[in-house]
């Protein structure tokens, strides 16, 4: 078996990415699913199989695991059980456990003093079962906690949510009272309400990726995926919004690493997407101009979101990734990505001391958006810090 594995539950594209780009680089890399698998374990022995096959002597050889799993309450299972194997973990386990709760990042920033939205954290569940039957509504008082602080223009969240599921943007006081109330518990949001305040981030936000080899300082990719348009206040593209890249000011690079080398904490090799968000509070170009332009990015764009549901991608993964690059690369060479990709390079210029971080993703999707708008192959960081553990 390889000293190098990945583990994940379903080999997507960036997994297959990853594996591509070992072998352009020469790693040799394992693959364990970590999905329909059992792990037992007792004094001194365990075992690692599915149900046709046992990975226990494969793993047994693994000496670094590159954490993969899909969910964020998995890939900390997985972190827990390979480190208490003996194995070293990109990401490792304190990394998925700060990335995996938005208060927790939140908290490990403000301990920093890095700059963050405002942000309210009620420890109490919304509806509350009674001893005597039936439920209590804690809506009212939950409310009145956030509104204090926060005023009633809000943004909902769940603490572990995802490509910007159940995050809601409350406008006034009732909103917020039929917002809290869809709101129970579960595996994205165990106990209790996150709520923020609405930050002026205009049209766009940015996806920042950072990360640290062994023996070396933590470094922020140059360049920042964009994710921006009108279609919703959460810019991402899963919910109808584009995307386009932006060189980041130094100020930024900085205060990124920063933000990195705070969740990671003393971890020697780790790779973190962040989130952040600009305070805009003057616009350099009318909203109008914008929407038009984003308009003219809809045909191009729709030939990438048909590009990428080629359902043969496993089959021939390679020219699934050549025909993707380049309805890519077409949507990008358009007037109108050019002009909205120069209002947030002119915009972000002049607010860089007045971004604020959110959030910190420990397993960013990247083969296309990021890897091709952004030039940035985030496998290559990520095998990097994996073979830098190696040695040692």
């Amino acid at each position: 078996m390889a000293d190098i594995i990945i583990i994940y539950d379903r080999s997507e594209s960036d997994e297959l990415g990853i594996k591509l780009t070992a072998e352009r680089m020469g790693v040799d890399l394992g693959y364990l699913p970590f999905y329909k698998v059992a792990f037992g374990f007792e004094k001194d022995s365990f075992n690692f199989c599915s149900l046709g096959k046992d990975y226990s002597n494969a793993l047994n050889d693994t000496r670094v695991v590159i954490n993969r799993g899909q969910s964020k309450n998995r890939r900390v299972f997985a972190a827990t059980i390979m480190e208490s194997l003996g194995k070293q973990v990109v990401n490792p386990l304190g990394v998925e456990i700060a990335c995996q709760s938005k208060i927790r990042s939140l908290l490990t920033f403000m301990a920093k003093g890095i700059n963050i939205p405002k942000t309210v954290y009620v420890p109490c569940n919304v509806w509350e079962e009674k001893a005597v039957g039936g439920s209590l509504d804690n809506a009212e008082a939950i409310a009145g906690l956030i509104e204090r602080q926060l005023g009633s223009d809000v943004v909902v969240k769940p603490d572990a949510g995802t490509h910007g599921r159940s995050v809601v943007l409350a406008m006034g006081h009732q909103e917020l009272l039929e917002t809290l109330r869809s709101i129970e518990p579960g595996i994205t949001n165990p106990v209790g309400v996150v709520a923020q305040e609405l930050v002026p981030k205009w049209f766009y936000d940015l996806r920042i990726i950072v990360s640290k080899e062994k023996r070396h300082s933590p470094h922020c990719e140059p360049v920042a995926l964009v994710r921006g348009g009108f279609k919703d206040f959460r810019t991402n593209t899963f919910l109808g919004n584009m995307v386009a890249h932006v060189e980041l000011p130094p100020a930024i690079r900085r205060e990124a690493e920063r933000c990195g080398a705070a969740l990671a904490g003393d971890n020697p090799a780790w790779l973190i997407a962040l989130d952040a968000m600009p305070r805009v509070h003057d616009k350099t170009v009318d909203d109008e101009e914008l929407k038009r332009r984003f308009q003219d990015l809809e045909k191009p764009f729709a030939r990438v979101t048909k590009a990428k549901a080629d359902p043969d991608k496993k089959i021939d993964f390679q020219t699934y990734s050549r025909n993707v690059e380049k309805a890519y690369l077409d949507y990008k060479a358009t007037d109108a990505y050019h002009f909205i990709q120069g209002v947030v390079s002119e915009n972000l210029k002049k607010i860089a001391d007045n971004v604020v971080f959110h959030e910190g993703n420990s397993c960013p999707e990247f083969w296309e958006q990021t890897r091709i708008i952004a030039g940035i192959n985030v496998a290559a960081p990520l095998l990097r810090c994996a073979v830098s553990l190696l040695d040692g």
